[in-house]
C-alpha cells in the first residue's frame, strides 16, 4: 500500500527527499493496527521489518530473569522503535509493547537494503539517527549512574511532556519506576516533592507542569 507522503516526510530517515521519492518509497511500505497492551515484539525474537509509529506511543523495555521491567524509551509518531536489529542482522535486543492503539508502518528488511543502495540521502540520514539513539541511551546510562531518582522523575515529566505543560503520553506510576529504574513508592515520593517545590500539580489521572523551570533545575541539582 502507498504510506502518507506527509507522514513519511516527517520520519527523519526519510529527510530531504523529494515527493516523487516519497511516493516510490511509501509503494514499500504496510500498515498494522495494534490494540492497547499488545506485545508487538519480544526480547530474543528475530526481527523482520522496520516498524515506524504512525499513531499512538510504544514502550521500549528490557526484562530482567526475576520480572523487573526497565523502559529505554518511549516510541511516539514518526518514529521507530526496532532499527538497531533490523540493521544488524540480529535478535531483537528490546521487548516493544503498544501504550494506546497503535498504527504501524513496516517496511521488510530486504526493501529497506534497498532503499540504502539507491538512496544515498537514506543512508545518510540512517547514520544520523543512529547516533541520535546512542547519545539518547548514553544519557539513560547518565541518569541511572549519576542522578537522583527526583532529578530522573523530572527529566521524564519533561521530555514525555514535549512543549506542553501535560504529559503527551498517560504514564501509570509503574511505568514511570520502570523508566528511571526505581519502584513505584519512591516515584510517588518523588512526585509529592515536586510538588510541594511547586514546579507541578497532581491532579486525578493527570500530571501539569506548573513550573518548567523548576524541573529543569531539579534535572540539573540532582546530577
Amino acid at each position: 500500500m502507498a504510506t502518507n507522503r506527509e507522514f513519511l516526510a516527517s520520519i527523519p530517515y526519510f529527510s530531504g527527499l523529494d515527493d516523487d521519492e516519497l511516493d516510490s518509497i511509501g509503494q514499500s511500505f504496510s500498515e498494522r493496527k495494534v490494540e492497547r497492551g499488545e506485545i508487538i515484539q519480544l526480547e530474543g525474537e528475530v526481527v523482520g521489518e522496520l516498524f515506524f509509529v504512525a499513531s499512538g506511543a510504544i514502550k521500549v523495555f528490557k526484562t530482567s530473569s526475576d520480572g523487573k521491567e526497565q523502559i529505554l524509551s518511549i516510541v511516539r509518531p514518526g518514529e521507530a522503535f526496532n532499527d538497531i536489529a533490523i540493521f544488524d542482522d540480529a535478535i531483537s535486543p528490546v521487548s516493544a509493547q503498544a501504550m494506546a492503539p497503535v498504527t504501524l508502518y513496516g517496511i521488510s528488511r530486504i526493501e529497506l537494503h534497498t532503499l540504502l543502495r539507491d538512496y544515498p540521502r537514506v543512508a545518510l540520514n540512517t547514520t544520523r539517527v543512529l547516533a541520535e539513539r546512542t547519545r539518547q541511551l548514553m544519557s539513560l546510562i547518565e541518569d541511572l549512574s549519576f542522578r537522583h531518582v527526583i532529578g530522573r522523575v523530572a527529566r521524564v515529566l519533561l521530555e514525555n511532556a514535549g512543549n506542553g505543560t501535560a504529559p503527551g503520553t498517560r504514564l501509570t506510576q509503574q511505568e514511570m519506576a520502570a523508566m528511571v529504574g526505581s519502584v513505584r513508592e519512591v516515584v510517588a515520593r518523588s512526585l509529592k516533592a515536586l510538588e510541594a517545590e511547586g514546579a507541578i500539580k497532581l491532579e486525578r489521572n493527570r500530571i501539569r507542569i506548573t513550573d518548567r523551570k523548576a524541573l529543569e533545575n531539579m534535572v540539573e541539582a540532582s546530577a
